[in-house]
């Protein structure tokens, strides 16, 4: 079969990959670096390792079905599922270890609709979900934490810590919104039933929602990668889909 959609013409990059063919040239290079393309015994790949990685990143961005995508690459449906398990975990988020002194991170959980239901619970909007609890710096909106994601009946207060983004934080100053009392982040400040806050309550509540909104932006751009709005993959396949797209956003965000 002959290919239609290849990386090798840079104007196919915008729209399936979601980066600018000079980023993800980039991209690229530092996969090589770190070893995506070294010769595995068995069969060789049908694709280069630039088009492997545009095919991942388009099932991401536009969640056509890979029986869809895979004759737009010239390849199989069944080559195209190995691609996808052998590149996603590749594009992975390497988490923060360390962040610097004075950092300000934000933090919040967002649903992302799963069709296994063996990793998902019916959660608020009434559809099989995983809660995906997302760290942030709060200058850079660059993010550092993504958690192992959770049935989606799991409030965030919970989720926070069983997810593993409360132990990588450590004890960086975090803010969040009003669902993780008892938690020890930084939340706006609450009316005691029956009275009134004090003005500069109020002033820090509206200041409080304005620098932790950015952590909603955050999730408004990488949820234009279209698997975070119905992701068919099984098992680890939406931990690896979220990683990577926060990859992705990270360097779309850096240029």
């Amino acid at each position: 079969m002959a290919s239609v959609i290849t990386a090798s013409d840079p104007s196919w990059i915008g729209p399936f990959a979601g980066l600018s063919p000079r980023v993800f040239r980039k991209l690229i290079t530092v996969l090589r670096r770190e070893g995506a393309d070294e010769v595995r015994p068995g069969r060789p790949w049908s694709l280069s390792l630039e088009d492997r990685v545009l095919l991942v990143a388009a099932y991401w961005r536009t969640n056509l079905t890979l029986r869809q995508l895979a004759p737009l690459f010239g390849i199989s449906k069944s080559a195209a599922d190995r691609i996808v398990d052998h590149i996603g975990p590749l594009l992975a988020l390497k988490q923060r270890q360390r962040f610097r002194k004075g950092a300000v991170l934000i933090v919040d959980g967002t649903l992302v609709p799963t069709r296994d239901h063996f990793v998902a619970e019916q959660s608020k909007n009434y559809r099989y979900s995983t809660n995906h609890q997302v760290v942030i710096d709060a200058d850079t909106q660059l993010v550092v934490v993504v958690g192992r994601p959770l049935p989606g009946n799991r409030n965030d207060c919970k989720a926070w810590a069983e997810s593993g983004a409360k132990a990588a934080v450590g004890k960086t100053i975090t803010i969040a919104d009003g669902g993780y009392p008892g938690t020890g982040l930084v939340m706006p400040h609450r009316r005691s039933p029956g009275g009134e806050l004090c003005d500069w309550k109020r002033e820090h509540n509206r200041s409080h929602k304005q620098v932790r909104a950015r952590v909603e932006h955050v999730f408004a751009r990488m949820k234009t990668w279209k698997i975070l709005r119905d992701c068919r993959l099984k098992g680890d396949g939406v931990h690896h889909a979220m990683l990577g797209i926060a990859r992705l956003h990270n360097l779309l965000r850096a240029g």
